[in-house]
């Protein structure tokens, strides 16, 4: 793969630059070479060849990052779990994978059942940095998201996927990383925006900067960009809602290009965001975990670039080698201006859901085009193709909702809620906005008052803390629209969080 031997580059030929800032500690490429190497010798004599998906407990530190690099050298994927998630959860995906070895950097790993590689005790025998030779339909990943049924989903992405996604950025013009780029790293690592905030840096020489977990993430986020002079930024919209208030107090000339993504980014904050870096490109990017991070982006310039549909801007137009087609409900492409649900084709698309054939069938299809048979992803949004030929993002056609930029399905909640409830009542789960327009959580409940408590106990023990609901309410008799269907728009006239 030409990305890792890049990557191998990278570090070789960086060794004296920071590659890591972790809670205000530097780590060199040097750091980082000896890590990766350790890592790797236990890996090559530890796990078996065959054994390709390999669990990895995704801590803030420089082992768990020479982690995937150690495996991806090995051709093998790294299947993520978050140490803060519910045990259970992380135990279904491993039992799901099928995966016998983890890699854990905690001092005393809690995953007693499975073959552990303790990556920060490890004696100090190297193996090299060459990497293996192997097949690019090989995974390099896979991530679990929230699920309709009550359980995570797989998305497998091979190397050629993220092959693809690489080739697709360096065609950029715009965007060009180097090694004196100071990048925020502010995803956690089962989170499919840290592959970009990771690679990108890596194969560029760039030092990344994590935000340490437990913190205010972004009042972290504000002090690392003032204090440490960040140059580029990838972030989610509502950290920016969040900073909103600080906005007189950041002028930050440093900043070069400023990335958003998971989530809808709203012009209004855009521009007032935009005038706090005035030497800042910034990039409205698109893409779902089912398509290798990024698909397509749209460059918003507040003099110039300023489209957007309901205050929503535009995501823009598709990256090298992606397809974007707009269809109705029978996979027909719809003409130019019609709203309709935008699907991708192309390199970057995963294999398919893992082990979830129906799934799969709903979500996948098939099209003719010019006597190739092009596969295509049903993304679930809503957009429109305007005749500019830049798609303008209108809304979900579900109900899969972004909470802190997590893809979070409301009615996984519901399985939860209503499995621990001994009442067999309607359960409803909201996404509700707070005054600054950042997206909660709401439960409401067709019932008297009753204590809710051991619903939420259980709930905790299944989901991961932002999928949680943070409010609930007791409602009699839900409103119903005239099909008969309850009618969330009025449900979340109940929810008053301002």
């Amino acid at each position: 793969m030409r990305f890792i031997k890049n990557i191998q580059n990278s570090i070789k030929h960086n060794s004296s630059r920071n590659v890591l800032c972790i809670n205000n500690t530097y780590f060199t490429y040097k750091d980082f070479e000896i890590e990766v190497k350790k890592i790797r010798y236990a890996i090559v004599n530890t796990i078996e060849t065959s054994e390709k998906l390999i669990g990895l407990v995704t801590n803030d530190d420089i082992q768990t990052y020479a982690s995937i690099i150690a495996l991806w050298l090995e051709g093998k994927a790294y299947v993520p779990v978050n140490p803060d998630t519910p045990l259970d959860r992380n135990y279904y995906i491993f039992e799901l994978t099928k995966t016998k070895y983890v890699i854990d950097s905690t001092k005393e790993s809690i995953y007693k059942d499975y073959k552990v590689i303790n990556s920060s005790t490890l004696q100090d025998l190297y193996q090299d940095l060459n990497p293996k030779d192997f097949s690019g339909d090989n995974l390099a990943y896979i991530l679990f998201t929230s699920g309709t049924t009550g359980v995570p989903k797989g998305v497998p992405i091979t190397f050629n996927n993220v092959e693809a996604l690489v080739d697709a950025i360096d065609a950029e013009p715009e965007f060009n990383l180097n090694n004196e780029d100071r990048c925020l790293q502010m995803f956690e690592l089962t989170f499919d925006f840290s592959i970009v905030t990771y690679l990108f840096p890596l194969l560029a020489g760039s030092c990344m900067y994590t935000i340490p977990k437990g913190t205010m993430k972004y009042f972290y986020i504000f002090k690392l960009i003032k204090e440490k002079k960040l140059t580029v930024l990838t972030m989610v919209p509502s950290i920016i809602n969040y900073l909103r208030p600080y906005f007189p107090e950041i002028n930050e000339p440093s900043v070069r290009y400023c990335s958003f993504g998971g989530g809808a980014l709203h012009s209004d904050i855009a521009k007032e965001w935009s005038d706090c870096l005035p030497n800042c490109k910034i990039f409205n990017y698109y893409g779902p975990t089912e398509f290798t991070v990024y698909s397509g982006f749209y460059p918003y310039q507040k003099e110039t670039h300023t489209k957007a549909y309901n205050g929503i801007i535009a995501i823009g137009t598709p990256q090298k080698h992606t397809l974007y087609l707009i269809v109705n409900e029978n996979n027909e492409e719809v003409p130019i201006g019609e709203t309709g649900e935008l699907c991708l084709g192309g390199p970057q698309i995963t294999p398919g859901y893992w082990e979830n054939e129906e799934r799969n069938k709903q979500s996948f299809f098939i099209r003719n085009e010019n006597g190739k048979k092009i596969r295509y992803y049903k993304t679930g949004d809503l957009c429109i193709k305007d005749k500019d030929n830049d798609f303008l993002y209108v809304g979900r056609a579900d109900f899969q909702v972004k909470i802190r930029g997590y893809r979070v399905e409301l009615s996984e909640i519901e399985f939860h809620a209503k499995t621990k409830s001994e009442k067999k009542i309607n359960m409803v789960a909201l996404d509700i906005y707070n005054e600054l327009g950042n997206a909660e959580l709401g439960l409401a409940i067709e019932s008297d008052t009753f204590d809710t408590s051991d619903i939420f106990e259980y709930m905790k023990t299944k989901m991961p803390s932002y999928m949680i609901p943070m409010h609930v309410r007791f409602i009699k008799e839900f409103p119903h629209s005239i099909n008969g269907k309850i009618d969330r728009k009025e449900l979340k006239k109940h929810f008053d969080i301002n």
